[in-house]
């Protein structure tokens, strides 16, 4: 990181920062944009050290997740990482028992992660029907101690119950007072809503304090508006989109949610139909979030090649691909 004394000027701090993009560009070296500035106008973001890489990932898992994949290690994930520059990954629990093949507990994860937490982030998740004592207050200190131990959101939600469930807003609405993001996903098994995602934009605006990240099929299949079948909000649609889909209108209405561009549901979202997609992400730039939903050794990763092909501004990629992530999740 460069140091500039406070007598240069703004011009020439502005000069000295164009040149490092120049040689970045013709060495092939990333280069970051960032320049420490002493004085009382240093920037806040100039006070933050990042692990070098492109992106921070969304959605990861560590473990073993289905009977179908092998056990990825924190040492996996990160040589992973390392090849495909990636500077920090949110590694996500899964506790409920529609959402993988083995429990992967807010323990598991934070103990995994806790000699890398400058590049493993981890989230806690309680099931909705779990029996904690309490109530309300009970639950609060359950995802308090979680957040107390490092945890900076909560997710992969992923219970098989309505979106709308009594067990849900609960939930739901404890995450946003003790200040924790909601990463849930939704389809026509876990958090169930209905085409258009009329509950989903209930909940929204019912819990306005509450920040929540979006991802899975029913959410990304919505990016559409021919969604009318049920059966749509598990597949992985083909062919152009159409516009007016619930996605464009629930983040018009709804400034508490963003999405998570991970997994076959993202890719395929924004692959269908490139032109819309990448119109898609210019106009969300502020909202969406880049993952990958890695979880076992080898895995295809289609985001990795996706992004490379849409040319997206300088800017919207700074956003999409990490400043969205670190700016949510204050890290």
């Amino acid at each position: 990181m460069t140091t500039i004394n406070p007598l240069f000027s703004r011009r020439q701090l502005l000069k000295n920062a164009a040149a490092g993009a120049l040689l970045a560009g013709v060495s092939g070296l990333p280069f970051s944009g960032r320049v420490e500035v002493l004085g009382d106008d240093k920037p806040d973001d100039a006070k933050k050290e990042y692990p070098p890489g492109r992106y921070v990932d969304i959605h990861t898992h560590l473990g073993r997740t289905w009977n179908t994949t092998e056990i990825l290690t924190a040492k996996d994930l990160l040589k992973w990482m390392d090849e495909n520059d990636i500077a920090q990954s949110v590694v996500l629990p899964l506790v409920s028992p529609e959402s993988s093949s083995y429990p992967l507990t807010p323990d598991f994860v934070l103990e995994e992660t806790k000699d890398h937490r400058d590049r493993l982030i981890p989230f806690c998740c309680i099931d909705p029907r779990t029996s904690f004592q309490g109530g309300k207050e009970g639950l609060a200190g359950m995802l308090k101690d979680y957040r107390d131990r490092g945890c900076k959101g909560f997710g992969e939600h992923k219970t098989g119950i309505a979106m709308d469930d009594p067990r849900n807003l609960l939930v739901y609405e404890t995450c946003g007072e003790v200040g924790l993001p909601v990463l849930f996903h939704t389809d026509t098994i876990r958090n169930v809503d209905a085409p258009g995602l009329p509950i989903l934009e209930k909940v929204l605006k019912k819990l306005p304090q509450t920040t929540f990240i979006a991802h899975a099929n029913g959410w990304w299949a919505s990016i559409s508006g021919d969604v009318t079948e049920q059966a749509q909000l598990s597949s992985y649609p083909k062919g152009p989109v159409v516009p007016g889909g619930a996605i464009d209108r629930i983040m018009d209405e709804c400034p508490n949610i963003y999405g998570d561009l991970s997994a076959g549901s993202g890719a395929n979202a924004i692959m269908r139909d490139l032109e819309f997609g990448r119109e898609f992400l210019l106009r969300r730039a502020d909202r969406l979030l880049f993952g990958t939903d890695y979880l076992t050794p080898g895995q295809d990763v289609p985001q990795l090649t996706l992004y490379r092909q849409l040319e997206l501004p300088d800017d919207v990629q700074a956003k999409i691909f990490r400043d969205n992530a670190r700016k949510l999740l204050n890290i």
